[in-house]
C-alpha cells in the first residue's frame, strides 16, 4: 500500500486530514512532482476546495516540516541540557532520531529528499539554520565524549558526525513503521555497531 493511500487515524480534523495525505504524496513522489491536482485527487475533492484549507502546497509542506522539526527540537533541547553523560546524551539522541522515523516518516522522507531544494525559497530558510543547529548539537556531543574519555581520543569528529547523519537518517528509506522491528529495536542495533567502534577501550 503505497504512503498517499494508507488510511489515516481516526479523529483528525479534514485540516489534518489532508496534511497527511499531502505528507504521503509528497514522501512517495517527491514535493516537486506533486501537485495540488494530485494532493485534491487523492482526498476525493477538487483542487478548489483545498484553497479552503491551504492556500499552495507550499503552504502545506511548510506546516509538515516545521511541526515536525520543531517537536524533535524540543526532545534534542531537553537531552542536551539533561544530566546524562556525553555518551548518554549522544545515544538518546540517535534514539529521539529513530522515534522520528516512526512516528514522522513522511516528514523525514520529505526532509531528506526535498529540503536542499525547498531551501531555495526564503519562507523554508530556517531549514538551513536547523541543519546547522542539528550539526552543532552532534559534533559538540562527539567532542565532548572525547574530552571526557567516555570516547577514543583519535576519532575524526566530522567525519563521524556524517557518518552518524547519514546512517541514522538513510533508515527512512527501508524502515516502515508497525513492522516487526519498532525503532528502539534499531536504534538498539545501530547503537551496539556504533559504540562498539568507538567508544575508548579499556585498560
Amino acid at each position: 500500500m503505497s504512503a498517499a493511500s494508507t488510511p489515516e487515524p481516526a479523529g483528525l480534523s479534514r485540516r489534518d486530514e489532508l496534511l497527511a495525505i499531502a505528507g504521503g504524496l509528497f514522501a512517495e513522489r517527491g514535493f516537486k512532482n506533486t501537485t495540488v491536482r494530485d494532493i485534491a485527487d487523492a482526498a476525493g475533492i477538487l483542487s478548489g476546495s483545498l484553497y479552503h484549507h491551504f492556500d499552495s502546497k507550499e503552504s502545506m509542506v511548510d506546516e509538515l516540516l516545521d511541526t515536525f522539526q520543531t517537536e524533535l527540537w524540543k526532545q534534542y533541547d531537553a537531552i542536551e541540557a539533561s544530566d546524562l553523560t556525553a555518551r548518554g546524551k549522544l545515544e538518546a539522541v540517535v534514539r529521539a532520531s529513530f522515534e522520528a522515523i516512526g512516528e514522522h516518516r513522511n516528514e523525514v522522507a520529505i526532509f531528506q529528499s526535498d529540503a536542499l531544494y525547498l531551501a531555495t525559497f526564503e519562507r523554508f530558510g530556517y531549514l538551513i539554520e536547523r541543519n546547522r543547529k542539528f550539526r552543532t548539537l552532534w559534533t559538540g556531543l562527539l567532542e565532548a565524549g572525547v574530552a571526557s574519555g567516555e570516547l577514543r581520543a583519535d576519532l575524526d569528529i566530522a567525519l563521524v558526525y556524517r557518518f552518524l547523519r547519514d546512517t541514522v537518517w538513510v533508515a527512512v528509506r527501508w524502515y516502515r513503521p508497525g513492522g516487526t522491528l519498532t525503532p528502539a529495536d534499531v536504534a538498539d542495533q545501530y547503537l551496539t555497531i556504533l559504540l562498539q567502534g568507538i567508544e575508548k577501550e579499556s585498560r
